[in-house]
């Protein structure tokens, strides 16, 4: 039996993307949710007191798929890097909570079958090596016996966060709830590898060894995991949309267009 890697679940996700009509897989059509599909590292702090998180979803059912990279500051200032518009892309969702979103170029490159490398010019270089352990095999393989209906049920997985996060050393996980500009939110991960070793530089500064921030972040009812977590098989739907002339439709603060 071919071993699944962390190379070969996003060469998965993207083939998948490019064989569906407009690159948006029937499942993601066929659902009046905003939903997205593909890959991410959920976050990983690091001892400078710097936070990176990447999310690369090739199939949208509402625009372009896309790369993004999250950055939070030792200020605990939030920025967004996406080479979708924000409007299409994770601001859309979590503007209220950032200090700055920038449409920028974003790269992801596998280096190897659990090697990855994620850029933003002149920003971030950002290396991980992934691997599998009992606790992300444990839950890859009780999140690929769901049945599909439990993973639309917001108190199922709510049960899920407070289950995994233990089991996987990362403090609190959300799967469901509401993000920063008032929409709501189910995340659906079928399969997870622990990063074993990341370093990363910031404006050219080393970002420090992966460490737990001292008080562990969130953006509204989304935890920013305490240990690096790569996901794949990820569907991630918004079952709500916010209103578009009410408060939870908040843009970021500054945007620009990164040259």
């Amino acid at each position: 039996m071919k071993t699944t890697t962390p190379q070969t679940a996003a060469a998965q996700a993207e083939s998948d993307a490019l064989r569906s009509p407009a690159a948006v897989p029937n499942s993601l059509l066929n659902d009046t949710a905003e939903r997205f599909a593909g890959y991410a590292v959920m976050g990983m702090p690091f001892s400078s007191g710097s936070y990176l998180a990447f999310r690369r979803f090739p199939a949208s059912s509402i625009g372009p798929g896309y790369h993004a990279v999250w950055l939070r500051s030792p200020e605990q200032q939030w920025s967004v890097y996406a080479d979708a518009p924000p409007e299409l892309s994770c601001a859309r969702y979590f503007g209220a909570a950032l200090t700055e979103t920038k449409y920028s170029p974003v790269s992801a490159e596998w280096i190897g079958p659990c090697q990855l490398t994620v850029r933003v010019p002149g920003v971030v270089h950002w290396e991980l090596e992934m691997r599998a352990t009992v606790s992300t095999a444990a839950v890859t393989a009780m999140a690929r016996r769901m049945p599909p209906s439990l993973w639309r049920n917001d108190r199922v997985l709510g049960a899920m966060g407070t289950l995994m996060g233990p089991v996987l050393g990362t403090g609190k996980l959300s799967f469901a709830g509401r993000v920063p500009n008032g929409q709501s939110f189910q995340a659906k991960p079928l399969r997870v590898w622990a990063v074993a070793s990341s370093r990363a530089s910031i404006g050219g500064v080393d970002a420090g060894v992966p460490r737990p921030l001292p008080q562990q972040d969130r953006l509204a009812d989304f935890w920013l995991p305490q240990r690096g977590l790569f996901v794949a098989e990820l569907d991630l739907r918004f079952p709500s949309t916010a209103s578009v002339e009410g408060p939870t439709t908040a843009v970021p603060r500054k945007e620009s267009r990164a040259s």
